[in-house]
């Protein structure tokens, strides 16, 4: 088994051209053509397709207008395939807690809020970006759709996590609109080890792709644990069989991370800042996705990097609030009060914590809570609820 699995390894490493030099002319990208134009009638009705679905995108209420995170992204983008390959990329950020960023063939790219929570750098996030866009460079959306038009990318990332997750109906569709096709295990296998090459010449660490499919097994445990499960899905392909396996996948591609250069800075601070201001929202998509032990290892994560900060204080609380265990009530209760000794100032907090503390017998203080919260948001839009129960 070990040997057979040793050969499949050394054959994927040959496939991306790399050796145990540092410098090695095979690891140079192939030479990039622009954007495939559409030849015949099948393809044109792709390509009309691909600009509707692109053009829902655009318009989405889901999509991320503020701040400067889609040029963010855009930026990571070309700097893991570069200036030439990314030139004539959209790039559309959506809110959505599933772990999904897809390209489609006319050059349009997703990526959403579920990923960005989930990467620990920029190494990682342009690990995937890079594989997304190997999928298009590689015309693999355009040939699996002369093959078979169903299934999506996304499938080949979020599998890892157990399944699609419960989300409003207009983001499902976005999720799964992004990418229209099914890749077959050749062409996942093509498109990490291109997007290797992608890494290779941008300074990203090596192994990034490798660590952000670890980091991802690490949390479908911490899910399968919150919810008394065996957690053995990455073991095997399972219905995703048309993909190499999680456990598999991070192998072969650290693996073949090994004979590369190793790369440089994962630039862990850049993404942080450029996160930041979206982060309270991001975090509230993902507790309202009813996985306690997945959640709370991402809040883990981002606190081990940057400290237990008044947001995933804030977040932390409203995960217990929400498993709602007498324990957890009073867990709940307490990380709300360490958010706001650490500088949370919503008035939210005060009514969360009334809640966590009625809801545990502690009546007193939570009406005290309760009424601190009327006192700062008096016109809030469930003030005669909150008096109503503060009577009763």
């Amino acid at each position: 088994m070990r040997r057979s699995l040793a050969l499949i390894v050394s054959a994927l490493v040959a496939l991306a051209g790399t050796t145990a030099h540092a410098v090695d002319p095979s690891l140079a990208l192939p030479p990039f053509s622009p954007a495939y134009e559409p030849t015949n009638v099948d393809e044109r009705g792709l390509w009309m397709q691909a600009d509707e679905i692109e053009r829902r995108l655009r318009d989405s209420h889901l999509r991320i207008r503020d701040g400067n995170l889609e040029q963010y992204l855009l930026g990571v983008l070309c700097r893991e395939v570069g200036q030439e390959r990314c030139a004539g990329v959209r790039l559309y950020a959506i809110e959505d807690p599933q772990f999904n960023a897809s390209m489609m063939p006319n050059g349009a790219m997703q990526v959403q809020s579920g990923l960005l929570l989930r990467v620990r750098n920029e190494g990682e996030l342009a690990a995937v970006l890079g594989h997304e866009f190997a999928h298009f460079e590689l015309r693999h959306g355009l040939n699996g759709f002369k093959n078979r038009r169903a299934g999506s990318d996304v499938m080949a990332w979020i599998s890892v996590l157990g399944g699609i997750t419960n989300t409003p109906t207009g983001s499902t569709q976005l999720s799964i609109a992004g990418s229209i096709f099914k890749f077959n295990r050749d062409q996942e296998t093509a498109a990490d080890m291109l997007g290797l090459r992608y890494t290779a010449q941008s300074g990203y660490p090596a192994h990034s792709a490798s660590e952000i499919w670890q980091s991802l097994m690490a949390e479908q445990e911490a899910t399968a644990r919150g919810r008394k499960l065996k957690a053995n899905q990455h073991f095997t392909a399972g219905f995703f069989d048309t993909h190499p396996t999680s456990l598999s996948r991070s192998v072969y591609l650290a693996e073949a991370a090994d004979k590369m250069p190793a790369g440089g800075d994962p630039r862990t601070q850049e993404l942080q800042a450029a996160l930041a201001p979206y982060l309270p929202r991001f975090l509230s998509a993902q507790n309202k996705l009813n996985d306690f032990g997945g959640t709370d290892y991402i809040l883990s994560n981002l606190a081990a990097r940057g400290g237990w900060t008044p947001d995933l204080l804030f977040a932390r609380g409203e995960l217990y609030r929400a498993r709602a265990n007498p324990r957890d009530l009073q867990l709940a209760s307490q990380f709300y009060r360490d958010a706001k000794t650490a500088g949370y100032t919503g008035a939210e907090l005060d009514r969360n914590l009334g809640l966590a503390l009625i809801r545990n017998g502690q009546v007193d203080e939570g009406r005290a809570a309760l009424s601190a919260y009327l006192t700062e948001a008096p016109d809030a839009s469930d003030a005669a609820i909150i008096h109503t129960l503060m009577a009763n």
